[in-house]
Order: C-alpha cells, then sequence, then structure tokens
C-alpha cells in the first residue's frame, strides 16, 4: 500500500512519520530526499547555482538564502520545484519497492500541491493549529514569524487539503496524544 503523508509546516507529520516507521512502515521522506539532489557534486545544485549564485557558500547550498528568495517569489519557487520534484520522484521510486504487505509511507510536505497524490492508495493529513505550528518551526528553526508565514503561505489551504485527503490527524494535544491518533489511523491503514 502506497500512502501519502502531508501536512503544513510545523504541523507534526515528521513524529507522525517516525510513529509508522517504528510500527513497521516503510518511510521514505522527500525533503531527506530533496537535500540528496541539491548536495554538494550534484546536477541539481549546479542548475541551483547557474539562477541563484548567491545561494551557494563553499560549495554547498545555503537552504535558508535559497528560502528567503523563493517563499517570497512564487516565478523562483517554480522554478526551484522543476529542478527539485522530478529527481525527489526519480529517487523515491528506485526506494519505493517493498515486499508485499508493507505499507510505504511517502512523506511529501507538498503532496496535494503536485499530482503524487493520486498514485497514492490513501493519503494521511496531519493538521495542528495555525499558531502551534508557527511556534515550533520558530523553535525548530530559529527564525522569525514572518519567515514562517511566508513558507505556511506557499502552501496548500487547508480546507483544500483537508478535502484531499484520506485520513486526518488532529495534532493539537501532547505527543502522547499525537500516537494515539497516529497508532489508530495506521491500524485503519493495516486493515484496508
Amino acid at each position: 500500500m502506497r500512502v501519502g503523508l502531508t501536512g503544513g509546516i510545523g504541523s507534526g507529520k515528521s513524529a507522525v512519520a517516525r510513529f509508522f516507521s517504528d510500527w513497521g512502515a516503510l518511510v521514505i521522506d522527500a525533503d531527506q530526499l530533496a537535500r540528496e539532489v541539491v548536495a554538494p557534486g550534484t546536477d541539481g545544485l549546479a542548475e541551483i547555482a547557474a539562477l541563484w549564485p548567491e545561494v551557494i557558500v563553499e560549495g554547498s547550498l545555503d537552504r535558508a538564502a535559497l528560502s528567503r528568495i523563493v517563499f517570497v517569489d512564487a516565478a523562483a519557487r517554480e522554478r526551484l520545484n522543476g529542478i527539485i520534484h522530478p529527481r525527489v520522484r526519480a529517487l523515491a521510486s528506485q526506494l519505493d519497492d517493498a515486499p508485499a504487505g508493507t505499507i510505504v509511507v511517502h512523506m511529501i510536505p507538498l503532496l496535494f500541491e503536485g499530482e503524487y497524490w493520486k498514485m497514492c492508495d490513501r493519503t494521511v493529513l496531519v493538521m495542528a493549529p495555525v499558531e502551534m505550528r508557527i511556534a515550533r518551526v520558530i523553535a525548530r528553526d530559529g527564525c522569525t514569524r514572518e519567515e514562517v508565514e511566508a513558507r505556511m503561505s506557499a502552501q496548500i489551504d487547508r480546507e483544500i487539503a483537508r478535502s484531499l485527503a484520506t485520513d486526518i490527524i488532529n495534532n493539537d494535544g501532547g505527543l502522547l496524544t499525537l500516537e494515539q491518533r497516529a497508532r489508530s489511523v495506521f491500524t485503519a491503514l493495516r486493515a484496508v
């Protein structure tokens, strides 16, 4: 079974992915793959360097500098997605091969913004209150509220995402509550 796992920045999707992995799912993290396809020496990094040389520092991508560009410029974001997304999809397809009966979870922050969700048997959306998400990201990444809000505005509207998801996990409590809600969804996925 192929499951698309998504949620807005700071929603808790990574915690849900860890739970799913602990319970036997094969988790493929699109964010991790996105880092790999722009690692030093890759074609992806070379394409980014050609467009935005100012985001390359000592041969590596300065992700914060690139974020400051693409989260305020939709055209730049589309160009970046055109570089990264095909490479991530190709790499993910190489990892997607699993034994029969395995739940393969593709953790993709922009799942519903693209077409990949249509190739999934189920989609799981992790949702959390906006202020909680902002506080988590500021604490985790050390960025400003404005930077978090810019990233959030680049993501799909919550209600559209909700309408496309087959399963929703509300992350409005503590980690134990999240684990219980994730377990309930995972049990349902196993039963399909």
